[in-house]
């Protein structure tokens, strides 16, 4: 703060009038009209129309009509695509709601910060055991930014210069690998089949379900990326893990994924919480933070009493605030509140309970598509073994029906029909959850039926 302010009647605006006459004549201008001479003279100061103001209540009753008006949490939706409306325990939004945990922050100082560090502990306990994996951080910003940094690690530790996505898998993290790529000066090669990984890929990219819900068979593909000497990541849908096997005991060398479905709902779209775990191998060259657990070597007060446990952050040369030069990541501050939700519901649920809850999305998603493919017109075409998402042909193209649900209330499920897949062509992908009430489906049954008598 300029030491001009010390006489100033308003201390905490940044630059007085002298402050600003300083910087004009240092830029070398004479007003700030003509600092800003160069922009066009309607975007300079722009009427701006706004209403009378309003009192307190009128602005909380304007608030709550429009608020009123967000169909989304009633409307039946079949969306799916990387964002899933789940069943959370209400313990974790009941916990995550007390002020100490709202606005979490990184621990940078270990000795104030002991229950922020213990959360991430466990959250990264919580991901190991999801995954099958040696060690996790406490969080990346979401699953696409998360398989980008597990390329960036392959890269460093097999030397190679080009990483293969195998198709089909999220479009949002092919892009978002691709943009990070570019900085690095990679190749990206998205492949068909794990027989097109060469020499020259540092790692094979493998969602899990893959992006059109198919589940997919991990350990022959980690077999084909060992036998080429690169790496296996695996998308791995942490729900899903509750009734498939865990990626690290199929083969896989890093394993990503995204947090947000068992935090809470999607928020439209976000915030995220991205999954970050591998093999010890690889520890010291993963990005983020790792939170690690320890003893006093003497107990509190002089030796006496038992030595207490405590948490601090480990391996912090992988930051850029240390040793910039060899810093693996420029990641700051984790999705700690998202994390820490996500732990509370994953231990409230439990093994048995995650489980369970995934057998149950399992059998209401087969349900609804063997209720669909039994209508006149309408076609379920198989993939193999699927989880939650499935393709739906119908008598008119996919466009046209996801408008005619529309109409009827429905949000439809993700319009798969321009991808190159031939048994996604003309199709749309619906998602079922344990979360997706009888009563939406049944509506979507009545729709369906309306719409191939109509056709």
């Amino acid at each position: 703060m300029s030491s001009s302010l010390a006489g100033s009647p308003h201390p905490y605006i940044p630059a007085t009038e002298a402050d600003r006459a300083r910087m004009l004549e240092r830029v070398g201008v004479t007003d700030l009209d003509a600092l800003f001479a160069d922009l066009p003279a309607d975007l300079r100061d722009p009427a701006i129309e706004l209403p009378p103001a309003l009192t307190e209540p009128e602005l909380i009753a304007l608030l709550q009509e429009r608020a009123a008006t967000n169909a989304a949490p009633t409307r039946p939706s079949f969306l799916g695509a990387g964002a899933y409306r789940r069943s959370i325990p209400a313990i974790a939004s009941h916990l995550t709601s007390r002020s100490e945990f709202v606005t979490a922050y990184t621990p940078y100082q270990p000795e104030i910060s002991q229950g922020t560090l213990q959360s991430g502990f466990e959250f990264q306990s919580v991901v190991c055991e999801l995954t099958g994996m040696d060690v996790a951080n406490v969080g990346l910003y979401d699953v696409a930014s998360a398989t980008a940094e597990a390329c960036l690690l392959a890269v460093r530790v097999t030397k190679r210069r080009a990483v293969a996505l195998l198709e089909p898998i999220h479009p949002g993290t092919a892009e978002v690998v691709s943009t990070y790529a570019r900085g690095a000066g990679l190749r990206v090669d998205s492949i068909a089949t794990a027989d097109a990984v060469s020499d020259e890929h540092a790692c094979l990219v493998v969602q899990q379900p893959d992006f059109l819900g198919t589940i997919v068979d991990l350990e022959p593909l980690a077999n084909v990326a060992h036998d080429r000497g690169a790496l296996m990541v695996a998308v791995a849908d942490p729900f899903a893990l509750g009734m498939l096997k865990a990626p690290g005991d199929a083969g896989a060398d890093i394993v990503t994924g995204e947090g947000r479905d068992l935090a809470g709902a999607p928020a439209f779209g976000g915030p995220s919480l991205g999954l970050f775990a591998a093999g010890l191998p690889y520890m010291r060259q993963m990005p983020g933070r790792i939170v690690g657990r320890t003893n006093e070597l003497h107990g509190p007060e002089g030796g006496e009493g038992e030595p207490r446990t405590g948490y601090v952050l480990t391996l912090q040369a992988r930051e850029q605030f240390i040793r910039r030069e060899r810093a693996t990541s420029n990641v700051s501050t984790a999705q700690a509140l998202i994390a820490l939700s996500f732990t509370i519901a994953v231990q409230a649920l439990g093994p048995r309970g995650l489980r369970e809850s995934a057998e149950l999305c399992y059998q209401r998603a087969h349900d609804a598509a063997r209720r669909i493919a039994s209508l006149p017109g309408f076609d379920v075409p198989e993939r193999g073994p699927w989880f939650q998402e499935f393709l739906v042909r119908g008598p008119i193209p996919a466009s046209e029906l996801a408008v005619r649900l529309s109409e009827r209330g429905i949000t439809a499920g993700f319009d798969v029909s321009d991808r190159a897949e031939p048994e996604a062509h003309n199709a749309l992908m619906f998602c079922v959850t344990e979360a997706t009430p009888d009563a939406h489906v049944d509506t979507l049954i009545e729709a369906l039926t309306s719409i191939g008598d109509e056709a």
